[in-house]
């Protein structure tokens, strides 16, 4: 009777527990909801401070992309004829996946390091850090939407019109921008603690382009070992671009990858607001 009751107790305590951890978890988000004026204000500020002082100005921004594109194009194009993939243009192809991973390496890179950028405001009881890898992504994200736009133009340069299966491309970038809220609050607080984060992050990325099906296609693996590349949640948000521009295949129709994508994006992004909101009160002393 007593191991009974004291079952009891320690569920009961554990439920107590979880549900307490699930309030604060949601005053947390409701707290960012509450910031996103600042939010703005801050992203048009990080935006205009990349390029402020310099001859162009915010030009060199859509001007970077521009270039990147056309480099790329001169390269596969006439360079060396590379063959249809998917019977649509190599370049094409590259760039569906190129323009995403491209978005999501500056977002988490820029984000890791956002907060040491601007310890400054830590000292500030008022400011809701939190918010400081939101303003990175959302900055990075004004880029990718220019890329997006130079990406449907190419797309009809080749004769390629407009559908419907393009729309679900703010699915994955909503689907990537939710991953890389949960790495970034992982990371841009454990750098505070652990400096060298922010290299471990760029070697990752590094890896991660040529491990990502970017330049080479899936097929090329061994069937048995597609399912490890698979693994990669980026590989389903490079994948969807593709899906939405070139494969015409809808989200759903990958509903077993789907499920995993949303199931490890869920705990990143629970289990990184979790790691930022218990490491915060502690940045003010090592910073």
């Amino acid at each position: 009777m007593v191991r009974a009751k004291s079952g009891e107790g320690r569920l009961k305590n554990a439920d107590m527990y979880l549900f307490r951890q699930a309030q604060l978890f949601l005053w947390f988000l409701a707290d960012l909801l509450r910031s996103r004026s600042i939010i703005l204000e801050l992203t048009k500020q990080d935006f205009k401070s990349k390029y402020l002082g310099s001859y162009f100005g915010l030009l060199w921004a859509f001007l970077n992309p521009a270039v990147t594109i056309l480099i790329f194009w001169f390269v596969f194009e006439v360079g060396f004829k590379a063959k249809p993939t998917e019977n649509y243009p190599f370049i094409l192809w590259l760039i569906s996946g190129m323009i995403p991973w491209f978005f999501f390496a500056e977002s988490l890179s820029g984000a890791t390091t956002s907060i040491m950028e601007k310890s400054y405001l830590v000292q500030k009881v008022v400011f809701r850090v939190s918010t400081l890898p939101i303003v990175k992504i959302l900055s990075a994200l004004m880029i990718h939407l220019f890329f997006l736009i130079v990406l449907i133009f190419m797309f009809l340069a080749y004769g390629f019109t407009p559908v419907v299966y393009n729309l679900q491309v703010l699915y994955y970038l909503f689907a990537a921008v939710i991953l890389l809220l949960g790495l970034s609050w992982m990371t841009s607080s454990i750098i505070i603690f652990l400096r060298d984060t922010g290299q471990i992050v760029s070697m990752i990325l590094q890896f991660g382009f040529w491990l990502t099906p970017i330049f080479w296609s899936l097929k090329l693996v061994p069937e048995k070992y597609q399912g490890y590349i698979k693994l990669n949640p980026v590989y389903y948000i490079i994948e969807g671009y593709r899906n939405s521009f070139i494969n015409k295949v809808w989200f759903w129709e990958h509903a077993r990858l789907t499920v995993y994508f949303w199931s490890i994006t869920g705990v990143i992004f629970v289990l990184g607001a979790i790691v930022f909101r218990r490491l915060r009160p502690h940045f003010a002393d090592v910073l």
